[in-house]
């Protein structure tokens, strides 16, 4: 499995044996954007000269290495800088770079990031310390809108247990006191197709009135070819298996998507005893997409021979955060939290099949999906005594979903026994307690229970009928962390934590989706199933052990070792099965997802942050970063091998280096990122597996002066193929069969340059 990894591991586990303590380096203002903080923006640059700016770069002791280190409950920071570092254009790209996250999908197009290779909402995403808004996806998110990244491997009763695999926090720019003023312009090339962008950052203050705005229009053009293979055997005789059809068919498809993002910070107070922060978002995207794929197929009864399809889909998000903190009395504060946000999407897909037994078909679907979501929060923390203090909270949340859909194949309505017009609502609410308590410089703990409860309704659209799902979930957590020597810096970590998934509204109510492939209301097969949703589904429930050991070096550097487990109860995967349904005048196979059991997943996460010459006096002056995930899962119901979690590899791996050129205002960045390839049985009858992964982006900074610098980025230099397939044993009759798939989709060289200017 993972064997490949330990030579690797080895190395990284040795560089804490050779690490020399360097004299301390100073500690640079950071800038601090929680939401009732107002700390100083660094110096503006005119004030730097340009002798300092050419100094090698260093890996210092800065606010995020000591915010991780004082955290008594695990957590990363990513900072401005590394944010940056690549000019990156999702945050799918971004992430994969950090330690024990997963960016699935083909190289150099970002994706959910899953932290520990877990993903289908294993990692809970927040942001600015809030759970994301329904229908929020991080690529609807730039880069140039965050200022920081958070990362918590374990979860707390503050921040939430629907974190199996961890939280990421994304901190929203924001929260300066001083005059600010950037923009950003830049374009990127990929396989021929010219992709513009730019942003603009703003922050000053008005009488006592701290604002920040940050404003990003993007447009990105890409190709999506992809070429599929399927061979279909009979397995009468199974020594000796029959060929009896295999379809070959490729796909020629290009996207274009027009982003506009803007998000603001309004602060009232923040050095006194009240504060108030009103926080807008905008999020618009609009997504065109033409596609054209052949189909030749060799036996069997051919669907269509071509297939042209147009797709039209905008999506619209506005949220409005606000967050009131007042000092009640010493050492006691009471914060509140509340926002409103709506999303809609509005979706058009055209699709006109020809040449195939059917002759011409013209299929449509549009569909249209309004979420308005209410969050509120309520805390207040006190303190017990000298460094012991207390925190309790109360949070609710309410989300409408109201949505209609029509399919129509030759202008007649494929789901004519449901309603178009369906509704779905969700109430959660949550109580929470923690303690936080340093009780000696070498132990600081935190002990939590949270309690949460979660109520959905819906209508199915037919014949007017109404489900609900009701579950709620009591979690105890502990974190504790113990320095045994205080002049190194080194610490263990150790947390003991219950955490949780809750279905999603797709997962619970769903009106069907018919497959393409086989539109009207006859058979189709178990390789290409309908879906729905399932009421019955109850939560995952975890149980969690996390260890870790952190070695902090004099320079800023860090070493660190991570072992954790997860035991997974009611564990909810997709199966199919042929069932009895209204839209087809005989059995269809359908896929919902089910509870099925149980399984363990475990791992080690090591990291390393340094400088080389820390280690060798005489190596070049690179800054160091490596990363690697070992990672393994077993569902314990299921029959192996390879019946782990879905879309979680043996691991991952990044190396990467900072290098400035003595004398020269420039400096160079690489970075390499690996995801071994894995088969994942999903059932007894089906398996698919996934090829490897390489990544290699690089970047160079020129600073042509304080006030402007330009930096152009390579990433996906390698261009791999994203190889990818599957097999399924189903039946034709009483026929068994085997399906076997293939698939190639070509990745793309991107070339980026961007100019970014201190005005």
């Amino acid at each position: 499995m993972a064997l490949r990894f330990w030579p690797l591991a080895a190395c990284l586990l040795a560089t804490r044996l050779c690490a020399q303590d360097a004299p301390p380096a100073p500690s640079p203002t950071q800038i601090d954007a929680t939401p009732t903080a107002a700390a100083a923006e660094p110096a503006p640059a005119s004030t730097v000269a340009v002798d300092t700016v050419l100094k090698p770069v260093e890996i210092r002791a800065n606010r995020e290495s000591e915010t991780r280190r004082l955290s008594t409950a695990a957590k990363t920071v990513v900072g401005r800088e590394e944010i940056e570092r690549y000019g990156d254009s999702s945050m799918g790209e971004l992430l994969k770079r950090l330690p024990g996250i997963v960016s699935s999908g083909r190289p150099g197009r970002g994706g959910p990031p899953a932290m520990r290779g877990m993903g289908n909402g294993y990692t809970q995403i927040m942001i600015d310390g809030e759970r994301a808004p329904r229908g929020f996806s991080l690529e609807d998110l730039l880069p140039e809108q965050v200022e920081r990244i958070e990362i918590m491997r374990a979860p707390t009763a503050e921040t939430g247990a629907r974190a199996i695999a961890g939280t990421i926090n994304i901190v929203t720019r924001g929260g300066y006191v001083k005059y600010l003023n950037n923009l950003n312009l830049g374009a990127s090339a990929e396989n021929g197709h010219f992709s513009p962008g730019g942003s603009w950052s703003r922050s000053d203050t008005i009488d006592g009135m701290a604002y920040s705005l940050t404003l990003s229009a993007v447009h990105t053009e890409r190709a999506n070819d992809e070429s599929k293979t399927t061979l279909t055997e009979s397995l009468a005789q199974a020594n000796t298996p029959t060929i009896l059809q295999t379809s070959q068919e490729a796909v020629h498809a290009k996207n274009q998507r027009d982003m506009l993002h803007a998000n603001g910070r309004l602060q009232w107070g923040g050095t006194g005893s009240e504060s108030l922060v009103l926080m807008p978002m905008l999020i618009m995207t609009h997504n065109q997409g033409q596609s054209s794929s052949t189909l030749s197929q060799s036996g069997g009864v051919l669907p269509y021979a071509l297939s042209e399809t147009g797709s039209d889909s905008r999506f619209s998000l506005a949220r409005l955060g606000a967050n009131w903190s007042r000092r009640v009395d010493e050492g006691a504060r009471l914060v509140v939290n509340s926002s409103l946000a709506r999303s809609n999407w509005n979706n058009a897909v055209a699709t006109l099949q020809s040449g195939g037994a059917n002759g011409t078909i013209p299929l449509s679907q549009d569909a249209v999906q309004t979420d308005t979501t209410w969050n509120s929060s309520v805390k207040y923390s006190f303190v017990i005594v000298d460094k012991h203090s207390l925190v309790s909270g109360v949070e609710l949340e309410l989300n409408q979903r109201d949505q209609s859909a029509s399919a129509l194949q030759n202008g007649q309505n494929l789901l004519s026994d449901f309603d178009s017009n369906l509704s779905a609502k969700s109430q959660r609410m949550a109580l929470y307690t923690q303690d936080e308590w340093d009780i000696n410089p070498h132990w600081s703990a935190h002990a939590g229970l949270r309690w949460e409860g979660i109520g959905t309704s819906g209508s199915t659209g037919l014949d007017g009928a109404r489900v609900s799902n009701r579950s709620d979930v009591l979690t105890p957590l502990l974190h504790a962390v113990w320095r045994p020597d205080l002049a190194s810096k080194d610490q263990v970590r150790m947390s003991l934590t219950r955490s949780y998934r809750s279905p999603d509204l797709g997962r619970l109510i769903a009106r069907p989706t018919i497959n393409p492939f086989f539109p009207d209301r006859g058979a189709n097969n178990a390789l290409h199933p309908d879906s729905a949703g399932n009421p019955d589904l109850q939560p995952e429930l975890a149980l969690g052990l996390d260890a870790a050991y952190e070695h902090y070096l004099s320079g800023g550097g860090l070493l660190s070792a991570n072992v954790f487990v997860r035991q997974i109860d009611n564990l909810m995967r997709a199966q199919t099965a042929l069932e009895t349904v209204p839209w087809a005048d005989v059995q269809r196979w359908v896929a919902r997802t089910q509870n099925i059991g149980s399984a363990i997943t475990s791992g080690l996460e090591l990291e390393a942050k340094f400088r080389l010459r820390e280690i060798f006096p005489q190596a070049p002056a690179l800054d160091m970063r490596a990363n690697m995930s070992l990672l393994q899962s077993r569902i314990t119901s299921l029959n192996g091998p390879n019946n782990r979690l879905e879309q979680q590899p043996d691991g991952t791996l990044n190396l990467g280096a900072d290098y400035r050129l003595s004398g020269l205002p420039l400096r160079l960045s690489g970075n390499v990122n690996w995801t071994p390839g894995y088969t994942t049985r999903l059932s007894d009858a089906q398996e698919v597996w996934q090829g490897d992964k390489w990544v290699l982006d690089a970047s160079a900074l020129w600073i042509w002066s304080p006030r402007a610098q330009l930096r152009v980025s390579g990433s996906n230099v390698l261009a791999r193929d994203y190889l990818s397939g599957g097999m399924l044993l189903s039946s034709r009759g009483a026929m068994p069969t085997r399906d076997t798939t293939q698939s190639a989709a070509p990745s793309y060289f991107n070339l980026q340059a961007k100019l970014e200017l201190k005005l």
